[in-house]
């Protein structure tokens, strides 16, 4: 008994451990693989520069506003590329229509890694930024208008709107054909979007029989126009026209009204809008301004397009967040197409753009980058509002 109880208690502690040395290798065995992670998103940055502070920064918030519906609605539709599931993020910059900060800002966005830029909004800070984009190899779609614009031949640069060289000519031969306008004054804000559309004016009217009889100009930051306008006056002109934004344009109408100068005012599309008409009041009525583009309820897609505007942002669609949209678009289905983010692999496809959008049934662009097809509206302020005269290319 003696002996046996000897091996039981010398057995009992073995086993024990033996039990604890099973147990301690069963939670250190190594764990089956969990399943497959689903890929990780793959972020895309795009690009974005306009004027966000200061007299025109109303037109950079509504271009913002449709780059940023455009996204999110691509985001939502969890799109793959290349294999991979990606998700668009917009890196916005100020460049307060500034040339020299546009450089600043184009070069900070390609350090920043963007694969594709939309913008900038004006004419003066797309042209100098184009050079910065097009060196580091990254598609560009700006708002810009100025023919200058796409003038250097760089394989990076496309519109997201019709250029001056169609509106001013419309609105020039409109002046004089379906106004009456004999005598006009010219006058442009020395900025590349004012003074290449001013130019474009000049030549349709002057091709269309009219005589110019004063060209002059301010800045884009003036407010005082009474010297200019005391000049013109003087002229007797039918029309003035006026090339630059609607920050200038609404003084120019009151001043014009309190120095009696008897003319129809004319401008682009920087003028005709809402803010233009709280700008200038009652002395707005009877301006005229020329839109590229169709009117949003003759545009392809403009109703529904207002509808998810107005969800989005509770505000009306104004002027340029449609062609913004359409921008963004375009960018990414050429990227679906190539099946690359990568711009160098995208880039050609993008030239070969054919597609339908909110603002066109046919988005193309011409070996400029240019669109290919382009519809100019004219309106005119009645009762305070924005009314359509003719659509000429519809």
């Amino acid at each position: 008994m003696t002996n046996l109880r000897r091996v039981a208690v010398w057995i009992g502690p073995m086993l024990t451990v033996a039990a604890l040395a099973g147990c301690g290798s069963k939670e250190e065995a190594p764990k089956a693989p969990p399943p497959a992670a689903a890929a990780a998103e793959e972020i895309v940055k795009l690009g974005f520069a306009a004027p966000l502070t200061g007299a025109q920064a109303h037109y950079g918030a509504e271009m913002r506003n449709g780059l940023t519906l455009a996204i999110d609605e691509a985001n939502a539709a969890k799109p793959t590329i290349g294999g991979k599931a990606v998700r668009f993020e917009l890196l916005a910059e100020d460049d307060q229509a500034d040339p020299a900060r546009g450089g600043v800002v184009a070069q900070k966005l390609v350090d920043a890694g963007i694969k594709g830029m939309l913008g900038h909004f004006n004419s003066g800070t797309s042209i100098p930024a184009s050079r910065i984009y097009s060196e580091a190899g990254v598609p560009q779609l700006a708002m810009a208008t100025a023919p200058a614009y796409t003038a250097s031949g760089f394989k990076t640069t496309f519109r997201m709107m019709t250029n001056d060289v169609q509106q001013g000519s419309v609105l020039g031969r409109f002046a004089v054909e379906k106004l009456g306008a004999k005598r006009i004054a010219v006058v442009d804000d020395r900025t590349a979007y004012g003074q290449g559309l001013a130019d474009q004016f000049e030549a349709a009217a002057k091709a269309a029989g009219a005589m110019i009889v004063k060209r002059d100009y301010t800045s884009d930051k003036a407010t005082d126009f009474a010297a200019i306008l005391t000049s013109i006056k003087k002229e007797k002109p039918d029309a003035v026209f006026f090339g630059g934004a609607d920050a200038q344009a609404g003084p120019i109408a009151k001043q014009m009204k309190q120095l009696g100068v008897k003319a129809r005012l004319l401008g682009g599309e920087m003028v005709k809008s809402a803010n233009y008409l709280k700008l200038a009041g009652g002395a707005a009525d009877g301006t005229v301004a020329s839109l590229a583009g169709l009117p949003l309820d003759r545009m392809p897609g403009g109703a529904e397009y207002a509808t998810r505007y107005k969800a989005k942002f509770n505000a009306d669609v104004e002027v340029y967040s449609p062609y913004a949209y359409d921008g963004a678009m375009t960018l990414i289905d050429a990227m679906k197409r190539a099946d690359s983010t990568e711009p160098a692999r995208y880039l050609p496809e993008l030239a070969r753009t054919q597609r339908a959008g909110v603002t066109s049934a046919s988005i193309a662009y011409d070996e400029n980058g240019d669109l290919r097809a382009g519809t100019i509206t004219v309106y005119e302020v009645a009762g305070g509002e924005w009314k359509v005269l003719e659509a000429v290319g519809e």
